[in-house]
């Protein structure tokens, strides 16, 4: 009776089978290699688009809910959104929502700025000093717009690093004069670096008393008065971040009596977070799978590989099995052989594809990452497609009938 050969011995037969056919080895794991580092890069750059929006998300102040004219229908339809949201309701909801700390209202328009020869298109805000603390901007320089400049109206303008460097190369803009379409503004203040939102960069901003907004620039509508671009809210904690949007959708149902279909929104950074977490988890997912793609190519072409090895190999199978090699002797060195080769090569494109991150991460804004439990499914399944793919060579292999294959010495 046929004695079962020792695992050890047949491992060594495996390994050194493949030491003998490198070049074959080589090109086998190939598939395996570049389908891990298309996995792992992939997933890595899905990350880290995620981890940028919210990034981005996070600068736009802690406990704030945005309340914006216009549903998402009326919003959808059109570039000039709806005039139903005015300054009375911010100061409604400032003075009637016990769950609201403070009230920012904002108008906001595109406009041509100046100073001497130079020239630029900037967004410019009308806003009031809590601006500043709703949306967790600093002052790096100067001053930002106080009480005062809104009751008095003031020609003074706080300007994001990024303006100043464009208006102001050589020396800072503090005390100087620019125009604002061909009004003209006294600079105050320099902000401190904020970044950009969803492609917007708010450090290329301008921001001046929300009074002079309305004077000089915008304008009061004869109909709604002073229309406002949006609110920013900021709840008295995270725990009031609901009750706050609950309370404030209320209070304006009923200023604007509305029956049906609400005339504005109120958006929290909860809310946008989810979206975004929602839409880069499905581009995650739709990268991975693209990048198992090339994970499954790779798997065919071990078993591809692997049946050629097994027509060339037809006398060293026979010869094994008529010295006493049971068949599954020849099926567990074949499945062996083909998880060395996918084992191998998914730690090779897993390093391959972590250094790609790394680099995309170091060389872009993108912050690309990829987490440890990843890599290891990463490399699990790549094994799993190796040993799996591996199956119908080794049965094949251990199928051959030992008289059959002697012939053909």
């Amino acid at each position: 009776m046929k004695s079962k050969l020792p695992l050890i011995d047949t491992m060594r037969m495996a390994i050194t089978t493949l030491k003998n056919n490198k070049l074959r080895s080589t090109l086998t794991m190939l598939g395996i290699v570049i389908g891990n580092a298309s996995v792992i890069t992939l997933v890595g750059v899905g990350k880290g688009a995620q981890n940028l929006a919210e990034g981005q998300l996070s600068t736009l102040g802690a406990n704030v809910l945005f309340v914006v004219p216009g549903n998402n229908d009326t919003r959808r339809r059109g570039v000039n959104f709806p005039k139903t949201l005015v300054l009375e309701d911010a100061k409604a909801i400032e003075e009637q929502v016990p769950a609201v700390k403070r009230v920012a209202p904002q108008i906001t328009s595109n406009e041509v700025i100046q100073y001497a020869s130079k020239t630029t298109s900037s967004s410019v805000s009308g806003v009031t000093p809590n601006f500043l603390p709703i949306r967790s901007f600093d002052v790096a320089r100067g001053r930002f717009i106080s009480e005062q400049d809104i009751r008095s109206a003031r020609s003074v303008v706080a300007i994001g690093p990024d303006l100043n460097d464009k208006l102001f190369p050589n020396s800072g803009g503090i005390g100087k004069s620019l125009r604002i379409r061909d009004q003209s503004f006294e600079v105050i203040g320099i902000m401190s670096p904020k970044g950009a939102v969803f492609g917007s960069n708010q450090d290329e901003n301008a921001y001046i008393p929300l009074t002079t907004m309305v004077r000089r620039l915008t304008g009061r509508d004869k109909t709604y008065g002073i229309s406002l671009t949006f609110i920013s809210v900021e709840a008295l904690n995270s725990k009031s971040t609901s009750a706050a949007k609950f309370q404030i959708t209320n209070l304006l149902r009923l200023r604007h009596k509305i029956l049906r279909d609400n005339d504005f929104a109120v958006r929290s950074q909860k809310d946008a977070l989810q979206i975004v977490t929602t839409i880069t988890g499905g581009l995650t997912l739709m990268l991975a799978a693209i990048g198992s793609i090339s994970l499954l190519v790779g798997g065919i072409g071990i078993m591809n590989i692997m049946l050629v090895s097994v027509s060339e190999r037809t006398e060293e199978i026979g010869l094994r099995k008529a010295l006493g090699a049971r068949s599954s002797d020849v099926l567990t060195q074949f499945l062996i052989e083909a998880l060395i080769l996918a084992s191998l090569g998914g730690v090779f494109g897993t390093t391959l594809g972590i250094a790609a991150v790394s680099s995309i991460a170091l060389l872009s804004p993108l912050p690309a990452s990829i987490g440890i439990s990843t890599i290891l499914t990463t490399v699990t399944l790549s094994g799993s497609i190796g040993l799996f793919f591996g199956v119908i060579p080794a049965r094949t292999a251990s199928n051959l009938d030992p008289i059959v294959a002697l012939r053909s010495l």
